[in-house]
C-alpha cells in the first residue's frame, strides 16, 4: 500500500514539475543566464514552504502519515563542503539541463535522450558509494 501511495505522490509531483515548466530545459537555461525569474520564483517558494514546514514539524512534533515520529537530524557545521557540493550540483544541472527530480518527469513525458542523464546519475551515485570513504567530508 505504501508503494502505491509513494507512486501516486511521485506522479503528482511529476505533473506539477512538468506543468510549472520546472522540467523545461529552456527555463533552466534562462535561470542560469539570469534572463527570467520563473525558476527563481519556483525555487524561492519551495524554500519558503520548506522552512515553514520544518519549523512546524519541529515545534508541533508532527508525525508521518503512517504514525512514525519525524526526526530531523541537525546539519553538520562547515561552509566549504556545502559550497563545493552546490557547485558540483549546479554544474551537473547546467550541463544536463535537469536536476534529479525532473529527470524522471522528462522520461515520463517522452524525452528519451534524458536516459543518458539518468544512467550517468546512477553511475555517479554508485561511484560515490565506492569512493565515499576516500573522499574528504
Amino acid at each position: 500500500m505504501r508503494t502505491l501511495i509513494h507512486l501516486l505522490i511521485g506522479i503528482f509531483f511529476g505533473i506539477i514539475l512538468f506543468k510549472s515548466e520546472a522540467a523545461s530545459w529552456f527555463r533552466i537555461y534562462e535561470m542560469f543566464r539570469f534572463d527570467a525569474i520563473h525558476m527563481y520564483g519556483i525555487i524561492g517558494s519551495a524554500l519558503a514552504i520548506g522552512i515553514v514546514s520544518i519549523k512546524a514539524i519541529k515545534r508541533f512534533h508532527v508525525k508521518s502519515f503512517f504514525g512514525a515520529q519525524i526526526v530531523i537530524e541537525p546539519k553538520e557545521r562547515g561552509f566549504k563542503k556545502y559550497l563545493l557540493g552546490g557547485i558540483f550540483f549546479g554544474l551537473g544541472w547546467a550541463l544536463a539541463g535537469a536536476c534529479p527530480g525532473p529527470i524522471f518527469t522528462l522520461i515520463g513525458a517522452g524525452f528519451l535522450p534524458i536516459l543518458v542523464v539518468l544512467v550517468s546519475a546512477i553511475v555517479g551515485t554508485y561511484l560515490y558509494g565506492i569512493l565515499r570513504d576516500k573522499l574528504p567530508h
